[in-house]
Formats: C-alpha cells, sequence, structure tokens
C-alpha cells in the first residue's frame, strides 16, 4: 500500500514523503495513529500544499531536539546502585534507571530513545546515547556509583 508520511519515522523515511509499505503495517499502525494517509490523488494534491508547512514544522522541531540535546548532554548523570562484596553490582542499569534519572533533572526522555547495546553491568562512566529523532542524538555521560550507607 502506498502512503504518505505526516511525520518522521525513522525505518520509513521523513514527513511528507511517499513510501509503500504492507497493508496490515499501515491499516493497523500508520493510520490509526495518524502517522501516515493513503496516497490517492486528493491526499497527494493536499500535501503538495502542505509541504511548506510540514517542512516549517519540521525544521522547527529539529532546531527544538538539538538544543534539547546539547542540555542533555551537559548534564551530569549520577546513578546509585547497591554493591556486594569487591564493589561487585546487584543487578545492572538499564534504560528505564537512566530514563528516571534524567527526569530527576527535569527532563522527559522516553526510555525507548535511551540506546543501550546491553545493560550498564559495572561501575564508572559510562556514555549512553539518546536518540531523540533520526536526525538528532545526544551522548550522555552517565556515572554509576555504590549506595553510600
Amino acid at each position: 500500500m502506498e502512503i504518505i508520511l505526516r511525520e518522521s519515522i525513522t525505518s520509513l523515511g521523513k514527513a511528507g514523503d511517499t513510501v509503500k509499505v504492507a497493508n496490515g503495517y499501515a491499516r493497523n499502525y500508520l493510520l490509526p495513529k495518524g502517522k501516515a494517509i493513503i496516497a490517492n490523488k486528493k491526499n497527494i494534491i493536499q500535501m503538495e500544499r502542505q509541504r511548506a508547512a510540514i517542512l516549517k514544522r519540521a525544521a522547527k522541531e529539529l532546531q527544538e531536539l538539538e538544543a534539547l540535546a546539547s542540555q542533555l548532554q551537559s548534564l551530569d548523570i549520577i546513578i546509585p546502585v547497591r554493591v556486594g562484596e569487591e564493589e561487585k553490582m546487584y543487578g545492572s542499569v538499564t534504560t528505564m534507571d537512566i530514563s528516571r534519572a534524567i527526569a530527576e533533572k527535569g527532563y522527559t526522555v522516553d526510555k525507548r530513545k535511551i540506546v543501550l547495546d546491553e545493560p550498564i553491568k559495572t561501575l564508572g562512566e559510562h556514555e549512553v546515547s539518546v536518540r531523540l529523532n533520526p536526525d538528532v542524538t545526544a551522548v550522555l555521560k552517565v556515572r554509576v556509583t555504590p549506595i553510600e550507607e
């Protein structure tokens, strides 16, 4: 099925692009969520008229996300964890823990936007990527420290 994207989607394309997707993906996810519309003549003409507004909105959103990324990169994220003998951690630090730590600093970042190849299982400083948008990624410094008892 051919659709026109109303917003940028990482795996498909940018807002305003006409792409071909599986029927089920379009019918069950993209269309009901308002992320796309069916690419028929009427909608194509309408999107051509709206293209300038969409591009302007996307540029403004990109600028806001870049500002947020620079603010996030300046944060000092400290996550205290319980440790046992020989400074060995109980459990691990996950995207949910990092998301909570960011929220404590006053910013809201969805845990699904935080990119971890695998959970953090060691103490120390780690670099963590936050993919805010397909074009904007912030790299955070996360320090994992033992809880002071």
